[in-house]
């Protein structure tokens, strides 16, 4: 069996390595070809040119490398209309990922599988139908989204979110970083501003006024900042004026199980929107979301949004018990609130947690082998 795999961010090469090992496990002799990261590479892949020629974000970004992206778009694409492989299958980064199928089903008839589906459920739900005209079969993360695909035409299967199998601190760790870190008993809030640069900046000024009315609610109450690697000094500049400062948390210094036991550790979060809602849920942390952006992001997506929630535990839990501040509700008095409210009751939240892991998959087939199965069953 022959596979062309494409992935452009660390996310999607955690996906397409577990998806490759899952392959290799259900169709025995297969061939990898495409691009990739270290994970994908050590589970075989030979990357046609390193990944992160390809991992931009952001409108700005694309349109300053606009040439450079559409050569390497046509020289993948020219690269699996060579190989002529069995499938070809894209994850995320829709916006070279899609380019390159759109191509190779203008000149063949491969089969295309895109995997991530994108939200179309939130916003711009035209995109299902653009995608139809060239993926054949989309894997989903979350279990609602089949649907939306199906409807546009393509097969879509659920295959589960990886959050399922991401490591979990055992007690052990817990009773550690508690005992490390000076916190003994006390009850502890972690801090989550985000990974990007620009949201970071947006949100610290806000969780710095949180912590700080908190501190003054909650004498003994301690706080922990797990900082993403890329803004862990834009975190630490910051946090240096606070008037409260929390213990920070760098996970490429620290290493990941630190924060992995930070989030174990803590009693309640309050976190930027994003996957971080599913890596609480998974830690069994109640939380509180709070996201901002500017003005005119908020006219826009404001206008476009289709659901009147954000926090994927809700989405997936079908409730509303965790607290969102987004745009302009995304203000200190509020948010701190309801983090007091959490604090005297974190338990509405454990069941609403709970129902989303199972949803997602977990106990069940790890989603790398799942995707690969759904692969699998589409090419007979």
């Amino acid at each position: 069996m022959r596979v062309f795999v494409i992935a452009g961010e660390a996310s999607g090469d955690k996906l397409g390595a577990a998806l490759m090992a899952g392959l290799r496990k259900h169709a025995g002799d297969v061939t990898f070809e495409g691009i990739g990261g270290d994970r994908m590479i050590a589970e075989g892949l030979d990357s046609l040119f390193p990944m992160d020629e390809i991992s931009i974000m952001g409108i700005t970004e694309i349109l300053s490398q606009y040439r450079q992206l559409k050569a390497r778009i046509r020289q993948t694409a020219d690269a699996v209309l060579a190989a002529k492989p069995d499938v070809l299958i894209t994850i995320d980064l829709p916006e070279f990922s899609l380019r390159v199928a759109k191509l190779v089903k203008a000149r063949s008839t491969i089969r295309t599988v895109h995997y991530v589906a994108p939200t179309v459920w939130a916003w711009r739900p035209g995109r299902a139908k653009k995608m139809a005209a060239h993926i054949d079969q989309v894997l989903a993360l979350l279990p609602f989204e089949p649907p939306y695909m199906e409807a546009a035409g393509m097969r879509c299967d659920f295959v589960g979110h990886p959050v399922v199998t991401d490591p979990v601190a055992p007690p052990e760790d817990v009773v550690a970083f508690r005992t490390a870190q000076g916190i003994g008993d006390a009850p502890l809030a972690v801090i989550l501003p985000g990974s990007r640069r620009s949201e970071v900046s947006r949100l610290l000024p806000v969780f710095s006024e949180v912590v700080h009315t908190l501190q003054k609610r909650h004498p003994d109450l301690r706080f922990v900042l797990p900082a993403a690697p890329n803004v862990a000094a834009l975190v630490a500049d910051a946090v240096a004026s606070w008037p409260v400062k929390p213990i920070i948390v760098n996970p490429a210094e620290d290493g990941m199980a630190t924060k992995q036991a930070a989030f174990a550790a803590a009693d309640v979060a309050v976190a930027a929107s994003g996957t971080v809602s599913l890596e609480l849920a998974a830690s069994d942390t109640p939380m509180v979301i709070a996201y901002d952006m500017n003005w005119i992001s908020r006219q826009i997506i404001g206008r476009m949004l289709l659901v009147d929630t954000v926090t994927l535990v809700n989405l997936v839990s079908e409730t509303r018990v965790v607290p969102e501040f987004i745009g302009a509700n995304c203000t200190p008095g509020p948010i701190a609130d309801a983090v007091s409210d959490l604090l005297d009751a974190p338990q509405r939240q454990k069941a609403a947690m709970a129902l989303t892991m199972e949803r997602l998959g977990k106990g069940g087939i790890a989603p790398g082998e799942r995707a690969a199965l759904a692969v699998l069953d589409g090419l007979k």
